[in-house]
């Protein structure tokens, strides 16, 4: 019994950290966001279309850095999923036992790579291979920071739409092959509609690594705030700016110091919106099958 209310009180104790982290997290991101707002207007924060409070004539619109996050985050789910989902159906519908078990590790291996090596992989290999076929495009930009980003999270794709592929009952396979479905139907028409929960669920807790990657687009897709989706020019990313202010060059409590934690804070909001569609999706499909 004492053993067990130890590891009781441990657990309630781990769980407590968490929260208490999140609270605090939250808690520097708000007063600092809210010292900075009552300076700055939340609708010049919204609606202007340039960031600059760093340059003498200062504009505090936060819209260049959300569309540079977006921009480089939809170019890697564009590269992620399409690769993942097939990776996943493979290894779940049609690659041996034996086979599946050396693969499955050597992706993950992928998720454990630095990311300051991806970053200097795109800048160093991937943007000079585009260049040579694509003129004009700057060294400098989203694509290739976005194709390097889609290669890091192709393991949370196809690990975790794997694991929900094999998780769907084998009885369903079974049926399938019974009415005489191929395996290439079982596997598009029965299996990835039952497992699509799971499979919708990795790609948004992708989607959320991708928003908050750092130093990939730090590295690669430089430091220039632009409202375009051009991704053959430079752009900057809302950690990417954290980065640069946090280097050391800005006076700390100025204003241009406090722009990080109202831009930490949108990214926030962006995350904690996803990870909640996430819980929503999987807690639906749960109830629907239960």
């Amino acid at each position: 019994m004492k053993k067990e209310k130890i590891i009781e009180g441990l657990l309630k104790f781990s769980a407590l950290v968490t929260i208490l982290t999140t609270v605090g997290i939250l808690y520097v991101l708000l007063s600092e966001s809210i010292s900075f707002f009552s300076e700055v207007s939340i609708w010049e924060f919204i609606t202007d279309k340039e960031w600059t409070p760093l340059f003498v004539n200062k504009h505090f619109g936060i819209m260049p850095l959300v569309m540079g996050t977006l921009l480089t985050t939809f170019i890697a789910v564009a590269v992620a999923l399409p690769i993942g989902i097939t990776i996943a159906i493979y290894l779940s519908e049609f690659a041996p036992k034996r086979f599946k078990k050396i693969v499955k590790p050597l992706l993950e291996i992928l998720a454990a790579v630095p990311t300051v090596v991806y970053g200097f992989f795109a800048l160093m290999v991937v943007t000079p291979f585009l260049q040579s076929f694509i003129p004009g495009m700057s060294g400098f930009n989203s694509l290739s920071a976005g194709i390097v980003m889609g290669i890091m999270i192709i393991p949370y794709v196809s690990s975790l739409s794997e694991d929900a592929l094999s998780a769907v009952p084998k009885s369903l396979r079974n049926a399938s092959y019974g009415m005489g479905a191929t395996r290439l139907q079982t596997a598009f028409k029965v299996m990835v509609p039952a497992a699509s929960s799971g499979i919708i669920v990795s790609v948004i807790l992708a989607f959320s690594r991708a928003i908050g990657e750092t130093m990939i687009v730090a590295i690669a897709a430089g430091q220039q705030p632009r409202l375009t989706i051009n991704p053959l020019v430079p752009v900057e990313t809302i950690t990417a700016y954290i980065v640069q202010v946090s280097l050391g060059d800005v006076a700390h409590g100025t204003l241009e110091y406090k722009t990080i934690f109202a831009a930490g804070i949108t990214l926030f909001i962006f995350t904690f919106i996803l990870n909640n569609i996430s819980f929503y999706i999987r807690k639906k499909f749960k109830e629907q099958y239960d």
